[in-house]
């Protein structure tokens, strides 16, 4: 006989119940919904601060959406970073099951479960032992449910999956009726719960019912497009609160879920007055003898072998001798080619990476989607927290996606940098038959400071000229210098640390 295939009266546990609890907080004059945090990177910040406190919270989508990890993460951060114990009621999987299924994660489950954390209750739901009757009920789920909350007095409770709960039930009217009579009891117990729900045809869930009595509904997606899977989280309705409303991102790494809400940042960042060295004293006297801003962005662009890279590698050497951690995005070489090619002009990087100073990220464009590359981009920055950035190339990202998309891409990252006061370094190729002062995706306008890179053929000879093309907020030369790239890095050709620069201010 399983849990559920036996009417019972209510239990006096859930009769003697206090009224449901009001999770509202006053702010000023107004009362404000009252949310319990996640710890899921990003999600607090597209819900203004996480989900509603003792309220229940639907998370659907497709099978391998991440429903169950996202559910599972709530648990894990409420017990090990707010002090929230958590019960996690499973209809499909077992305890070892799940358990396994997260290790890869990072979650100890089994850990939790010993410090009395974390209570794990597994219901099995036999569908062919399940007699639906006009008296049928919940009770005995609420029975065992009220159990293990009290037993570890959890603030926190998970439902996954809703759909085998309801799997016996074909009277739509005695579905609706317990389902509502389910959340409003969760309610009545004061407990923020994730309840987790399988896509239907055309509808949110399968039965097309429990988001409307969900306080909250955030939708997972996991899509393919161009043979490139990525996953987004969509926020359907959040009563009592403004949340975003786009489609984000998100990635499933060895640390859990991220989500990246780049797109509701706003142009409030502060904008540092200090600057740093690009690397070459020449160069430092074309940019007002000082260089960059900090936390600007810079476009080196110009054709092939003209040198972006070379430039980029006298940029980080310089922040890493300043003591600054170093980002560095390839998507054409690996970490060792370019630390080979670069010592050939007598830039020394790899003494950077062991120092831990310098942190290289390798990999082609088409390995991930743009959105997935954001994310994954965010996530490295974030776990290096790094002074310095740098993007090269930015054309090869072409390939996964639209100029528009890519455009977009891009605005996302330079506003996060910015808002982290990291100064970013972006190399683009123009191609042959380009205007020189043109961009393939047209984000010259991004930028902060532009300097472009040219080769000239004279007398049977190539030469390689560099000039300023803009520099916000700070005078700038205006003239094109001739350089070189020797065995000891990039020469400027006749400039000293004195050089004349004059204004040229473009907004």
């Amino acid at each position: 006989m399983t849990l559920l295939d036996k009417p019972l009266r209510q239990p006096k546990s859930a009769r003697r119940q206090a009224p449901a609890l009001q999770p509202l907080v006053t702010r000023g004059r107004h009362a404000v919904l009252a949310k319990a945090a996640t710890g899921i990177t990003g999600l607090d910040e597209i819900t203004g601060g996480g989900l509603p406190r003792g309220r229940p919270t639907l998370v659907c989508g497709a099978a391998g959406s991440g429903k169950t990890l996202l559910a599972t993460e709530f648990l894990v951060r409420g017990a090990t970073e707010f002090g929230e114990r958590g019960v996690f009621m499973t209809f499909e999987e077992s305890v070892e099951d799940l358990t396994a299924d997260v290790a890869s994660l990072g979650f100890d489950l089994a850990a939790l479960i010993a410090q009395r954390k974390i209570v794990i209750d597994y219901v099995r739901v036999n569908r062919h032992e399940i007699e639906e009757t006009g008296e049928y009920d919940l009770e005995g789920l609420f029975i065992r449910l009220d159990h293990a909350i009290k037993s570890i007095r959890a603030k926190r409770v998970v439902l996954d999956t809703i759909d085998a709960l309801f799997t016996g039930f074909s009277n739509p009217g005695i579905l609706r009726m317990e389902l509502a009579r389910l959340f409003r009891w969760l309610k009545d117990q004061g407990v923020t719960a994730v309840i987790t729900g399988e896509r239907g045809e055309g509808t949110l869930t399968r039965h097309g019912l429990e988001e409307y009595v969900s306080d909250a509904v955030i939708v997972l997606d996991h899509r393919v497009d161009d043979q490139v899977s990525t996953r987004r989280l969509r926020i359907i309705k959040y009563r009592g609160s403004s949340h975003g409303t786009n489609e984000y991102p998100f990635l499933i790494g060895r640390s859990g879920l991220s989500v990246l809400p780049i797109t509701a940042l706003g142009l409030q960042h502060e904008a540092p007055l200090d600057r740093v060295s690009t690397g070459l004293d020449a160069l430092d006297a074309m940019l007002g003898s000082q260089g960059f801003y900090r936390g600007s962005s810079i476009l080196l662009s110009g054709g092939a072998g003209t040198g972006k890279s070379s430039l980029a590698a006298h940029f980080v050497d310089a922040a890493c001798r300043r003591g600054e951690r170093c980002v560095y995005f390839l998507f054409e070489e690996s970490p060792s080619q370019y630390i080979r090619n670069m010592r050939s002009i007598g830039i020394d990087l790899e003494a950077w990476t062991k120092s831990g100073l310098l942190h290289f990220h390798a990999a082609r464009p088409a390995l991930l989607g743009l959105e997935q590359h954001l994310v994954a981009m965010h996530g490295a920055i974030e776990e290096v927290r790094p002074a310095v950035v740098v993007v090269d190339p930015i054309n090869d990202l072409m390939s996964v996606g639209t100029t528009n998309a890519v455009k977009a891409i891009l605005l996302r990252l330079i506003d996060y940098l910015k808002t982290s006061h990291v100064t970013a370094v972006f190399s683009s190729l123009t191609a042959g038959d380009a205007h020189e002062q043109t961009t393939d995706m047209g984000i010259s306008s991004l930028m902060d400071t532009w300097i472009l890179l040219r080769a000239v053929e004279e007398k049977g000879q190539r030469h390689r000229g560099l000039y300023v093309l803009k520099s916000r907020g700070m005078p700038h030369s205006n003239e094109v210098t001739r350089y070189t790239i020797t065995d000891h890095g990039v020469q400027l050709v006749g400039r000293s640390p004195q050089h004349r620069t004059v204004r040229r201010t473009i907004r």
